[in-house]
Protein backbone atom coordinates (compact mmCIF):
# COMPACT_ATOMS: atom_id res chain seq x y z
CA UNK A 1 0.00 0.00 0.00
CA UNK A 2 0.81 4.00 -0.35
CA UNK A 3 0.00 5.98 2.72
CA UNK A 4 0.46 9.97 2.41
CA UNK A 5 0.90 11.67 5.50
CA UNK A 6 -0.44 15.01 5.80
CA UNK A 7 1.06 16.05 2.76
CA UNK A 8 0.45 19.62 1.67
CA UNK A 9 2.56 21.17 -1.44
CA UNK A 10 2.22 25.23 -2.12
CA UNK A 11 3.53 26.04 -5.60
CA UNK A 12 4.52 29.64 -5.38
CA UNK A 13 1.28 31.50 -3.43
CA UNK A 14 -0.69 28.70 -4.57
CA UNK A 15 -1.90 25.89 -2.90
CA UNK A 16 -2.32 22.79 -4.21
CA UNK A 17 -3.32 20.74 -1.75
CA UNK A 18 -3.71 20.47 2.05
CA UNK A 19 -2.62 18.35 4.81
CA UNK A 20 -3.77 15.31 3.06
CA UNK A 21 -3.44 12.06 4.88
CA UNK A 22 -4.82 8.51 3.16
CA UNK A 23 -3.87 5.60 1.82
CA UNK A 24 -4.12 3.46 -1.52
CA UNK A 25 -4.74 0.35 -0.60
CA UNK A 26 -3.27 -2.75 -2.58
CA UNK A 27 -5.82 -4.78 -4.72
CA UNK A 28 -7.27 -1.20 -5.92
CA UNK A 29 -6.92 0.35 -8.95
CA UNK A 30 -7.25 4.23 -8.16
CA UNK A 31 -7.33 6.98 -11.14
CA UNK A 32 -5.88 10.24 -9.90
CA UNK A 33 -7.87 13.01 -11.37
CA UNK A 34 -8.31 16.76 -11.92
CA UNK A 35 -7.84 19.54 -14.15
CA UNK A 36 -4.92 20.69 -15.77
CA UNK A 37 -2.73 22.03 -13.35
CA UNK A 38 -4.25 20.92 -10.08
CA UNK A 39 -1.45 19.30 -9.28
CA UNK A 40 -1.80 15.61 -10.68
CA UNK A 41 1.91 15.00 -11.63
CA UNK A 42 3.06 16.97 -8.89
CA UNK A 43 1.74 14.92 -6.10
CA UNK A 44 2.73 11.46 -8.46
CA UNK A 45 6.02 12.86 -8.05
CA UNK A 46 6.06 13.24 -4.35
CA UNK A 47 5.01 10.24 -4.12
CA UNK A 48 7.96 8.92 -6.29
CA UNK A 49 10.19 10.66 -4.40
CA UNK A 50 11.00 13.46 -7.17
CA UNK A 51 10.06 16.28 -5.62
CA UNK A 52 9.38 17.08 -1.92
CA UNK A 53 6.14 18.02 -0.24
CA UNK A 54 5.92 21.37 1.55
CA UNK A 55 5.16 19.41 4.07
CA UNK A 56 4.21 15.64 5.16
CA UNK A 57 5.60 12.46 4.56
CA UNK A 58 5.30 9.24 2.12
CA UNK A 59 5.05 5.45 2.89
CA UNK A 60 5.98 3.10 -0.27
CA UNK A 61 6.06 -0.74 -0.56
CA UNK A 62 9.19 -2.33 -1.35
CA UNK A 63 9.04 -2.41 -5.12
CA UNK A 64 7.36 0.40 -6.69
CA UNK A 65 7.50 0.42 -10.44
CA UNK A 66 6.65 4.18 -12.30
CA UNK A 67 6.79 5.21 -15.78
CA UNK A 68 10.22 7.68 -16.05
CA UNK A 69 10.21 10.51 -18.88
CA UNK A 70 13.73 10.81 -18.88
CA UNK A 71 14.20 8.83 -22.04
CA UNK A 72 17.37 10.57 -22.52
CA UNK A 73 19.50 9.21 -20.10
CA UNK A 74 18.84 5.23 -21.91
CA UNK A 75 19.51 6.57 -25.69
CA UNK A 76 22.58 4.56 -25.76
CA UNK A 77 21.02 0.98 -23.71
CA UNK A 78 19.66 -2.23 -25.08
CA UNK A 79 15.35 -2.44 -25.27
CA UNK A 80 15.62 -5.38 -23.15
CA UNK A 81 18.22 -4.25 -20.66
CA UNK A 82 16.09 -0.66 -20.12
CA UNK A 83 12.70 -2.86 -19.16
CA UNK A 84 14.77 -5.20 -17.02
CA UNK A 85 16.21 -2.47 -15.17
CA UNK A 86 12.73 -1.64 -13.79
CA UNK A 87 13.57 -4.16 -11.06
CA UNK A 88 16.53 -1.94 -9.71
CA UNK A 89 17.84 -4.69 -7.12
CA UNK A 90 17.87 -7.74 -9.90
CA UNK A 91 19.54 -5.64 -12.21
CA UNK A 92 22.05 -3.86 -9.96
CA UNK A 93 22.84 -7.56 -8.69
CA UNK A 94 23.11 -8.65 -12.39
CA UNK A 95 25.56 -5.74 -12.88
CA UNK A 96 27.58 -6.31 -10.26
CA UNK A 97 28.16 -10.24 -10.69
CA UNK A 98 29.44 -9.48 -14.04
CA UNK A 99 32.13 -6.85 -12.92
CA UNK A 100 33.19 -9.44 -10.41
CA UNK A 101 33.66 -12.61 -12.91
CA UNK A 102 36.10 -10.13 -14.31
CA UNK A 103 38.17 -10.30 -11.40
CA UNK A 104 40.25 -12.50 -10.40
CA UNK A 105 38.65 -14.65 -8.09
CA UNK A 106 39.13 -14.89 -3.99
CA UNK A 107 36.81 -16.68 -1.34
CA UNK A 108 35.55 -12.83 -0.69
CA UNK A 109 34.50 -12.62 -4.06
CA UNK A 110 32.69 -15.82 -4.24
CA UNK A 111 31.49 -15.39 -1.34
CA UNK A 112 29.83 -12.42 -2.85
CA UNK A 113 28.79 -14.13 -5.74
CA UNK A 114 26.47 -16.59 -4.05
CA UNK A 115 24.78 -14.00 -2.44
CA UNK A 116 23.90 -12.31 -5.95
CA UNK A 117 23.03 -15.82 -7.33
CA UNK A 118 20.40 -15.64 -4.27
CA UNK A 119 19.30 -12.08 -5.58
CA UNK A 120 18.92 -13.11 -9.07
CA UNK A 121 16.74 -16.52 -8.25
CA UNK A 122 14.09 -15.02 -5.49
CA UNK A 123 13.70 -12.08 -8.38
CA UNK A 124 13.27 -14.60 -10.96
CA UNK A 125 16.07 -12.93 -12.84
CA UNK A 126 16.57 -16.06 -15.17
CA UNK A 127 13.73 -15.77 -16.85
CA UNK A 128 14.03 -11.78 -17.23
CA UNK A 129 14.29 -12.04 -20.41
CA UNK A 130 11.87 -13.75 -21.23
CA UNK A 131 9.02 -11.83 -18.88
CA UNK A 132 10.59 -8.52 -20.64
CA UNK A 133 10.35 -10.19 -24.25
CA UNK A 134 6.26 -10.44 -23.13
CA UNK A 135 5.73 -6.89 -22.19
CA UNK A 136 7.10 -5.78 -25.26
CA UNK A 137 5.50 -7.62 -27.42
CA UNK A 138 2.11 -6.47 -25.71
CA UNK A 139 3.26 -2.95 -26.22
CA UNK A 140 3.81 -3.70 -29.95
CA UNK A 141 7.49 -3.80 -30.12
CA UNK A 142 8.73 -6.70 -32.34
CA UNK A 143 11.56 -8.86 -30.91
CA UNK A 144 13.49 -7.90 -34.15
CA UNK A 145 13.96 -4.56 -32.31
CA UNK A 146 14.36 -5.65 -28.30
CA UNK A 147 18.54 -5.87 -29.15
CA UNK A 148 18.45 -2.59 -30.53
CA UNK A 149 19.94 0.68 -28.41
CA UNK A 150 16.77 2.96 -27.30
CA UNK A 151 18.11 5.74 -29.74
CA UNK A 152 18.02 3.85 -32.87
CA UNK A 153 13.95 2.78 -32.54
CA UNK A 154 10.89 5.39 -32.98
CA UNK A 155 10.30 8.04 -29.95
CA UNK A 156 6.83 6.65 -30.07
CA UNK A 157 8.50 2.98 -29.10
CA UNK A 158 11.08 4.51 -26.63
CA UNK A 159 7.83 5.79 -24.26
CA UNK A 160 6.46 2.38 -24.37
CA UNK A 161 10.01 0.78 -22.81
CA UNK A 162 9.56 3.08 -20.65
CA UNK A 163 6.04 1.75 -19.81
CA UNK A 164 7.30 -1.88 -20.31
CA UNK A 165 9.83 -0.87 -17.56
CA UNK A 166 7.24 0.24 -15.22
CA UNK A 167 5.21 -2.90 -15.65
CA UNK A 168 8.50 -4.98 -15.12
CA UNK A 169 9.15 -7.34 -12.46
CA UNK A 170 5.98 -7.82 -10.38
CA UNK A 171 5.97 -4.25 -8.66
CA UNK A 172 3.93 -3.88 -5.16
CA UNK A 173 2.59 -1.03 -6.47
CA UNK A 174 2.53 0.74 -9.91
CA UNK A 175 2.26 4.58 -10.61
CA UNK A 176 1.78 5.85 -14.23
CA UNK A 177 0.94 9.36 -15.22
CA UNK A 178 -0.24 9.39 -18.98
CA UNK A 179 0.59 5.99 -19.56
CA UNK A 180 -1.66 5.65 -23.15
CA UNK A 181 0.53 8.92 -24.31
CA UNK A 182 2.31 7.07 -27.70
CA UNK A 183 -0.03 4.22 -27.59
CA UNK A 184 -1.93 3.30 -30.40
CA UNK A 185 -5.42 1.49 -29.60
CA UNK A 186 -4.12 -2.32 -29.88
CA UNK A 187 -1.45 -1.47 -27.13
CA UNK A 188 -3.99 0.63 -25.05
CA UNK A 189 -6.51 -2.79 -24.81
CA UNK A 190 -3.46 -4.82 -23.88
CA UNK A 191 -2.66 -2.37 -21.26
CA UNK A 192 -6.11 -2.06 -20.03
CA UNK A 193 -6.21 -5.76 -19.52
CA UNK A 194 -2.96 -6.07 -17.72
CA UNK A 195 -4.02 -3.53 -15.22
CA UNK A 196 -7.26 -4.78 -14.45
CA UNK A 197 -5.30 -8.16 -14.05
CA UNK A 198 -2.67 -6.71 -11.41
CA UNK A 199 -3.30 -7.05 -8.28
CA UNK A 200 -0.83 -4.45 -6.59
CA UNK A 201 -1.70 -0.87 -5.67
CA UNK A 202 -2.11 1.24 -8.95
CA UNK A 203 -2.58 4.92 -9.03
CA UNK A 204 -2.59 6.62 -12.61
CA UNK A 205 -3.15 9.56 -14.65
CA UNK A 206 -5.00 9.49 -17.96
CA UNK A 207 -6.86 12.07 -19.67
CA UNK A 208 -8.43 9.31 -21.42
CA UNK A 209 -12.35 8.72 -20.22
CA UNK A 210 -12.70 5.42 -21.79
CA UNK A 211 -8.85 3.90 -20.07
CA UNK A 212 -10.11 5.74 -16.82
CA UNK A 213 -13.50 3.78 -16.60
CA UNK A 214 -12.04 0.33 -18.04
CA UNK A 215 -9.17 0.29 -15.63
CA UNK A 216 -10.51 1.93 -12.35
CA UNK A 217 -11.45 0.63 -9.11
CA UNK A 218 -11.30 4.14 -7.21
CA UNK A 219 -11.36 7.59 -8.26
CA UNK A 220 -9.22 9.66 -6.10
CA UNK A 221 -10.00 13.15 -7.02
CA UNK A 222 -8.12 16.55 -6.34
CA UNK A 223 -10.54 19.02 -5.26
CA UNK A 224 -11.02 21.99 -3.09
CA UNK A 225 -7.54 21.81 -2.17
CA UNK A 226 -7.17 18.04 -1.08
CA UNK A 227 -7.62 14.64 -2.35
CA UNK A 228 -11.12 13.14 -1.82
CA UNK A 229 -11.35 9.17 -2.86
CA UNK A 230 -14.52 8.03 -4.53
CA UNK A 231 -15.44 4.64 -4.82
CA UNK A 232 -15.87 3.52 -8.46
CA UNK A 233 -14.90 4.60 -11.90
CA UNK A 234 -14.65 8.22 -13.45
CA UNK A 235 -18.24 7.96 -14.77
CA UNK A 236 -19.31 6.67 -11.35
CA UNK A 237 -16.87 9.61 -9.84
CA UNK A 238 -18.62 12.19 -11.63
CA UNK A 239 -22.26 11.56 -11.14
CA UNK A 240 -21.49 11.63 -6.78
CA UNK A 241 -19.55 14.35 -7.27
CA UNK A 242 -22.04 16.19 -8.98
CA UNK A 243 -25.06 15.00 -6.24
CA UNK A 244 -23.09 16.07 -3.45
CA UNK A 245 -22.77 19.51 -4.74
CA UNK A 246 -26.14 19.95 -5.70
CA UNK A 247 -27.41 18.03 -2.52
CA UNK A 248 -25.21 21.03 -0.71
CA UNK A 249 -26.41 23.80 -2.71
CA UNK A 250 -29.79 22.37 -2.53
CA UNK A 251 -29.50 22.90 1.16
CA UNK A 252 -27.96 26.33 1.35
CA UNK A 253 -31.09 27.24 -0.63
CA UNK A 254 -33.31 25.94 1.75
CA UNK A 255 -31.34 27.32 5.04
CA UNK A 256 -31.25 30.58 3.38
CA UNK A 257 -34.95 31.04 2.71
CA UNK A 258 -36.10 29.58 6.41
CA UNK A 259 -32.92 32.46 7.48
CA UNK A 260 -34.88 34.83 5.75
CA UNK A 261 -38.29 33.74 7.23
CA UNK A 262 -36.52 33.64 10.48
CA UNK A 263 -35.06 37.23 10.37
CA UNK A 264 -38.35 39.36 9.17
CA UNK A 265 -39.93 37.89 12.56
CA UNK A 266 -37.21 39.10 14.52
CA UNK A 267 -37.15 42.62 12.20
CA UNK A 268 -40.96 42.76 13.30
CA UNK A 269 -40.82 40.81 16.98
CA UNK A 270 -37.47 42.21 18.52
CA UNK A 271 -38.75 44.91 20.12
CA UNK A 272 -42.10 44.04 21.54
CA UNK A 273 -43.12 41.61 24.35
CA UNK A 274 -41.84 38.22 22.45
CA UNK A 275 -38.94 38.18 23.37
CA UNK A 276 -38.41 34.39 24.00
CA UNK A 277 -40.04 33.76 20.77
CA UNK A 278 -37.39 36.15 19.06
CA UNK A 279 -34.18 34.94 21.04
CA UNK A 280 -35.38 31.13 20.30
CA UNK A 281 -35.25 32.35 16.32
CA UNK A 282 -31.50 33.68 16.84
CA UNK A 283 -30.38 30.98 18.14
CA UNK A 284 -32.19 29.14 14.82
CA UNK A 285 -30.88 31.30 12.58
CA UNK A 286 -27.21 30.61 14.14
CA UNK A 287 -27.69 27.06 13.70
CA UNK A 288 -29.11 27.03 9.79
CA UNK A 289 -26.32 29.68 8.55
CA UNK A 290 -25.90 28.00 4.97
CA UNK A 291 -22.56 25.73 4.98
CA UNK A 292 -19.86 27.72 3.10
CA UNK A 293 -18.85 26.11 -0.05
CA UNK A 294 -15.21 26.05 -1.09
CA UNK A 295 -14.82 26.78 -4.85
CA UNK A 296 -14.36 23.65 -7.27
CA UNK A 297 -10.94 23.65 -9.07
CA UNK A 298 -12.97 21.82 -11.92
CA UNK A 299 -13.23 23.95 -15.46
CA UNK A 300 -15.34 23.28 -18.27
CA UNK A 301 -14.49 25.03 -21.64
CA UNK A 302 -17.27 25.70 -23.90
CA UNK A 303 -15.60 24.57 -27.27
CA UNK A 304 -18.59 24.85 -29.97
CA UNK A 305 -17.54 25.11 -33.84
CA UNK A 306 -20.35 26.87 -34.92
CA UNK A 307 -22.27 26.38 -38.49
CA UNK A 308 -20.14 27.34 -41.30
CA UNK A 309 -20.87 30.84 -42.85
CA UNK A 310 -20.68 28.83 -46.39
CA UNK A 311 -20.89 25.14 -47.21
CA UNK A 312 -18.88 23.16 -49.02
CA UNK A 313 -19.32 20.74 -52.32
CA UNK A 314 -20.89 17.30 -51.60
CA UNK A 315 -17.55 16.16 -52.12
CA UNK A 316 -14.74 17.51 -49.83
CA UNK A 317 -12.41 14.84 -50.85
CA UNK A 318 -11.83 12.68 -53.70
CA UNK A 319 -8.92 10.32 -53.13
CA UNK A 320 -8.28 8.29 -55.94
CA UNK A 321 -5.06 5.70 -55.66
CA UNK A 322 -3.20 8.20 -53.37
CA UNK A 323 0.37 6.40 -52.57
CA UNK A 324 2.85 7.97 -50.14
CA UNK A 325 6.18 6.83 -48.93
CA UNK A 326 9.48 8.30 -46.85
CA UNK A 327 12.68 6.93 -48.17
CA UNK A 328 11.44 4.07 -50.16
CA UNK A 329 9.28 2.42 -47.30
CA UNK A 330 5.47 3.13 -48.34
CA UNK A 331 2.86 4.84 -45.89
CA UNK A 332 -0.11 5.51 -47.78
CA UNK A 333 -1.14 2.83 -50.26
CA UNK A 334 -3.57 2.85 -52.91
CA UNK A 335 -6.37 4.48 -50.84
CA UNK A 336 -9.64 5.81 -53.06
CA UNK A 337 -12.39 7.16 -51.56
CA UNK A 338 -15.04 10.10 -51.35
CA UNK A 339 -15.05 12.39 -48.12
CA UNK A 340 -18.61 13.94 -48.00
CA UNK A 341 -20.03 16.96 -47.17
CA UNK A 342 -21.67 16.16 -43.06
CA UNK A 343 -18.89 13.01 -42.40
CA UNK A 344 -17.60 12.77 -39.25
CA UNK A 345 -14.74 10.45 -40.36
CA UNK A 346 -11.73 8.83 -37.57
CA UNK A 347 -8.75 8.27 -38.75
CA UNK A 348 -7.23 5.21 -36.73
CA UNK A 349 -4.88 2.46 -37.06
CA UNK A 350 -1.34 1.61 -35.14
CA UNK A 351 1.33 4.05 -34.93
CA UNK A 352 3.81 4.57 -37.91
CA UNK A 353 0.69 3.18 -40.27
CA UNK A 354 0.43 7.13 -41.83
CA UNK A 355 -2.16 8.80 -39.80
CA UNK A 356 -0.41 11.86 -39.14
CA UNK A 357 0.52 11.58 -43.30
CA UNK A 358 -3.07 11.21 -44.59
CA UNK A 359 -4.35 14.02 -42.56
CA UNK A 360 -1.57 16.05 -43.85
CA UNK A 361 -2.13 15.51 -47.32
CA UNK A 362 -6.08 16.81 -46.80
CA UNK A 363 -4.51 19.47 -44.85
CA UNK A 364 -2.58 20.48 -48.13
CA UNK A 365 0.68 20.69 -46.11
CA UNK A 366 2.29 17.26 -47.44
CA UNK A 367 1.96 16.11 -51.36
CA UNK A 368 0.89 12.69 -52.33
CA UNK A 369 3.80 11.16 -54.24
CA UNK A 370 1.17 9.12 -56.10
CA UNK A 371 -2.19 9.28 -57.15
CA UNK A 372 -4.91 12.26 -57.03
CA UNK A 373 -6.28 14.34 -54.47
CA UNK A 374 -9.30 16.37 -55.36
CA UNK A 375 -10.46 19.52 -53.00
CA UNK A 376 -14.28 19.95 -53.33
CA UNK A 377 -15.98 23.38 -53.69
CA UNK A 378 -16.01 25.84 -51.61
CA UNK A 379 -13.88 23.81 -49.04
CA UNK A 380 -13.26 25.99 -46.08
CA UNK A 381 -10.67 24.15 -43.76
CA UNK A 382 -9.76 24.54 -40.21
CA UNK A 383 -6.27 22.41 -39.32
CA UNK A 384 -5.40 21.58 -35.73
CA UNK A 385 -1.92 19.43 -36.01
CA UNK A 386 -0.25 16.58 -33.55
CA UNK A 387 2.92 18.90 -33.41
CA UNK A 388 1.40 22.54 -32.48
CA UNK A 389 4.36 24.16 -33.87
CA UNK A 390 3.48 23.43 -37.12
CA UNK A 391 0.82 26.43 -36.98
CA UNK A 392 2.13 28.08 -34.13
CA UNK A 393 5.46 29.40 -33.55
CA UNK A 394 5.84 28.23 -30.00
CA UNK A 395 8.51 30.11 -29.10
CA UNK A 396 7.35 33.48 -30.02
CA UNK A 397 6.56 36.67 -27.60
CA UNK A 398 3.19 37.50 -29.34
CA UNK A 399 0.32 37.26 -27.13
CA UNK A 400 -2.77 34.82 -27.13
CA UNK A 401 -5.17 37.43 -27.71
CA UNK A 402 -2.72 38.58 -31.04
CA UNK A 403 -2.46 35.55 -32.73
CA UNK A 404 -6.29 34.29 -32.12
CA UNK A 405 -7.20 37.83 -33.55
CA UNK A 406 -5.00 37.29 -36.61
CA UNK A 407 -6.84 33.99 -37.75
CA UNK A 408 -9.62 35.80 -38.81
CA UNK A 409 -9.93 39.08 -40.62
CA UNK A 410 -12.41 42.07 -39.16
CA UNK A 411 -12.76 40.09 -35.99
CA UNK A 412 -14.15 42.32 -33.23
CA UNK A 413 -11.96 42.48 -30.08
CA UNK A 414 -14.65 41.51 -27.92
CA UNK A 415 -15.32 38.51 -30.03
CA UNK A 416 -11.60 37.62 -29.68
CA UNK A 417 -12.33 37.98 -25.98
CA UNK A 418 -15.58 36.36 -25.83
CA UNK A 419 -14.18 33.08 -27.77
CA UNK A 420 -10.95 33.26 -25.44
CA UNK A 421 -13.12 33.15 -22.30
CA UNK A 422 -14.80 30.24 -23.42
CA UNK A 423 -11.77 28.00 -23.47
CA UNK A 424 -10.39 29.69 -20.22
CA UNK A 425 -8.13 32.24 -20.96
CA UNK A 426 -9.64 34.70 -18.77
CA UNK A 427 -8.26 37.98 -17.24
CA UNK A 428 -4.66 38.89 -17.96
CA UNK A 429 -4.32 34.60 -19.33
CA UNK A 430 -5.86 35.82 -22.66
CA UNK A 431 -2.14 37.91 -23.21
CA UNK A 432 0.43 35.92 -22.26
CA UNK A 433 2.74 34.94 -25.04
CA UNK A 434 2.92 32.04 -26.73
CA UNK A 435 6.27 30.97 -25.42
CA UNK A 436 4.57 30.36 -22.35
CA UNK A 437 1.34 28.40 -22.97
CA UNK A 438 1.40 25.00 -21.60
CA UNK A 439 0.63 21.91 -24.16
CA UNK A 440 -3.41 22.41 -23.48
CA UNK A 441 -3.70 25.62 -22.99
CA UNK A 442 -1.74 25.75 -26.65
CA UNK A 443 -4.11 23.29 -27.78
CA UNK A 444 -7.45 25.04 -26.53
CA UNK A 445 -5.91 28.40 -28.42
CA UNK A 446 -5.92 26.40 -31.45
CA UNK A 447 -9.52 25.29 -31.08
CA UNK A 448 -10.13 28.68 -30.38
CA UNK A 449 -9.16 29.84 -33.70
CA UNK A 450 -11.49 26.95 -35.28
CA UNK A 451 -14.27 28.49 -33.14
CA UNK A 452 -13.74 32.00 -34.63
CA UNK A 453 -13.04 31.01 -38.11
CA UNK A 454 -16.39 28.96 -38.71
CA UNK A 455 -14.79 26.24 -41.49
CA UNK A 456 -16.69 24.04 -43.04
CA UNK A 457 -14.27 21.22 -42.76
CA UNK A 458 -12.36 20.26 -39.47
CA UNK A 459 -8.94 18.15 -39.86
CA UNK A 460 -7.61 17.59 -36.30
CA UNK A 461 -4.66 15.29 -35.33
CA UNK A 462 -4.75 13.84 -31.89
CA UNK A 463 -6.69 16.83 -30.75
CA UNK A 464 -6.62 16.00 -27.58
CA UNK A 465 -2.98 14.66 -26.29
CA UNK A 466 -2.85 17.81 -24.18
CA UNK A 467 -6.30 18.44 -22.93
CA UNK A 468 -7.76 17.52 -19.49
CA UNK A 469 -10.97 14.98 -19.27
CA UNK A 470 -13.39 17.18 -19.03
CA UNK A 471 -11.71 19.41 -22.07
CA UNK A 472 -11.91 16.28 -23.96
CA UNK A 473 -15.37 15.69 -23.26
CA UNK A 474 -16.45 19.40 -24.30
CA UNK A 475 -14.72 18.79 -27.50
CA UNK A 476 -16.23 15.39 -28.25
CA UNK A 477 -19.56 16.84 -27.79
CA UNK A 478 -18.20 20.06 -30.63
CA UNK A 479 -17.48 17.64 -32.86
CA UNK A 480 -20.81 15.25 -32.58
CA UNK A 481 -23.15 18.83 -32.58
CA UNK A 482 -21.03 20.18 -35.44
CA UNK A 483 -22.73 20.97 -38.97
CA UNK A 484 -19.64 20.68 -41.09
CA UNK A 485 -17.47 17.47 -41.84
CA UNK A 486 -14.93 16.17 -39.83
CA UNK A 487 -11.88 14.28 -40.32
CA UNK A 488 -9.89 13.19 -37.26
CA UNK A 489 -7.04 10.92 -35.97
CA UNK A 490 -7.71 9.64 -32.55
CA UNK A 491 -6.54 6.93 -30.01
CA UNK A 492 -9.51 8.11 -27.57
CA UNK A 493 -12.02 5.48 -28.10
CA UNK A 494 -15.00 7.91 -26.14
CA UNK A 495 -14.11 10.35 -28.63
CA UNK A 496 -14.38 7.75 -31.55
CA UNK A 497 -17.70 6.35 -30.26
CA UNK A 498 -19.56 9.03 -29.62
CA UNK A 499 -18.42 11.53 -32.37
CA UNK A 500 -17.47 9.32 -35.39
CA UNK A 501 -19.82 7.85 -37.48
CA UNK A 502 -16.83 6.47 -40.50
CA UNK A 503 -13.74 5.30 -40.19
CA UNK A 504 -10.50 4.81 -42.21
CA UNK A 505 -8.32 1.93 -40.85
CA UNK A 506 -5.27 1.84 -41.46
CA UNK A 507 -3.82 -1.91 -41.02
CA UNK A 508 -0.87 -3.49 -41.36
CA UNK A 509 -1.94 -5.23 -45.10
CA UNK A 510 -4.75 -3.12 -45.76
CA UNK A 511 -6.85 0.46 -45.69
CA UNK A 512 -10.27 -0.27 -45.14
CA UNK A 513 -13.02 2.40 -45.38
CA UNK A 514 -15.94 1.48 -43.24
CA UNK A 515 -19.05 2.49 -42.96
CA UNK A 516 -20.17 2.85 -39.32
CA UNK A 517 -19.25 3.11 -35.43
CA UNK A 518 -15.67 2.04 -33.96
CA UNK A 519 -17.74 -0.79 -32.06
CA UNK A 520 -18.98 -2.22 -35.01
CA UNK A 521 -15.64 -2.38 -36.47
CA UNK A 522 -13.72 -3.60 -33.54
CA UNK A 523 -16.52 -6.28 -33.44
CA UNK A 524 -15.95 -7.49 -37.04
CA UNK A 525 -12.22 -6.52 -37.54
CA UNK A 526 -10.78 -7.29 -34.18
CA UNK A 527 -13.13 -9.69 -32.40
CA UNK A 528 -10.89 -11.37 -30.44
CA UNK A 529 -10.04 -7.36 -28.55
Amino acid sequence: MITLNAISKKVGSRLLFDNVTMTFNVGHRYGLTGPNGSGKSTLMKIIMGLEEPSSGSVSLPHKVGFLRQNIEAYRDIRVLDVVIMGNGRLWNAMQEKDRLYDLDMTDAIGMRLGELEEIITAEDGYMAEAQAEELLEGMGITGSLHNHTMRTIPTDMQFRVMLCQALFGHPEALLLDEPTNHLDLESIQWLEKFLHDYEGTLVVVSHDRHFLNAVTSDIADIDYDTLIVYPGNYDMMLAAKTAVRERTEAENKSKEKKVAQLREFVARFGAGTRASQVQSRVREIQRLQPQDLKQSNIQRPYIRFYPPEKQSGQVVFSLNNLCKAYDGNPVIQHLTCDILRGDKIGVIGNNGRGKTTLLKMLAGVLQQDTGKLDVGYNVQLGYFPQNHSDIMDKKSTIQAFAWLKDQKEGVYDQDVRSVLGKVLFSGDDAFKPLSHLSGGETARLILAGMMLRNDNVLILDEPNNHLDLEAVSALTWAIEDYKGTVIVATHDRDLLTQSVTRLIALEEDTIRVFDGPLDEYLARYRPSK
